[in-house]
């Protein structure tokens, strides 16, 4: 998978097979299903100080550990499943990050209750239109915004974890809320 693909310019990442299918099919479209916007969330948090290639080639242990990332099966983990997790080779094992999958699956499953999908909640923020970047060059855009600071703020004080402004600015992007494909990306020239 390490292999060059293609020459088509792309917003990040090398020209493996993995990060140009990431980008290509997921970066940047619209995501409005709880369960794949649960499993986004707990994957930016993983990403935190470490490249987003690992993650991708880890997306699938994080599949099997947090079963397939259902919010109720992980909102319901035991803490004998945490520490097995900790053990498991399939997914980066911090000691924070894993059982704050449950912490932050719990907070999750409150805010589909409160507003009947925590897409709905996070759609609200830009009025369910997807902000559109106007990025000369990658090196313009941005790591973090007022937007992602907002909801960073309110995920924060309802008690969830590993979403900073910045991880959770890489949050929008990946689920479609920001559209950051930069003006010479080869999906921004047909958009």
């Amino acid at each position: 998978m390490a292999d060059p693909i293609d020459d088509k310019p792309r917003c990040f990442g090398s020209h493996s097979e993995l990060y140009a299918h990431y980008h290509d099919t997921e970066w940047g479209v619209p995501v409005h299903d709880d369960r794949m916007l649960f499993e986004m969330l707990i994957l930016e948090g993983a990403h935190a100080g470490l490249s987003w290639e690992t993650i991708l080639k880890k997306r699938d242990g994080y599949r099997d550990v947090y079963h397939n990332f259902d919010v109720d099966r992980v909102a319901s983990m035991t803490d004998t499943e945490l520490d097995a997790a900790l053990l498991n080779p399939a997914i980066v094992r911090h000691r924070q990050k894993v059982p704050g999958a449950r912490t932050n699956a719990r907070i999750f499953k409150g805010m589909q209750q409160d507003y009947g999908s925590f897409s709905n909640w996070l759609w609200a923020h830009v009025d369910g239109t997807p902000l559109r970047g106007d990025w000369k060059t990658k090196s313009d855009v941005p790591a973090k915004t007022p937007l992602a600071e907002g909801i960073s703020k309110d995920l924060k004080k309802r008690g969830m974890t590993f979403v900073g402004p910045t991880i959770i600015y890489a949050y929008l992007q990946a689920v479609g809320v920001v559209n950051d494909h930069w003006r010479g990306c080869w999906i921004s020239t047909r958009t």
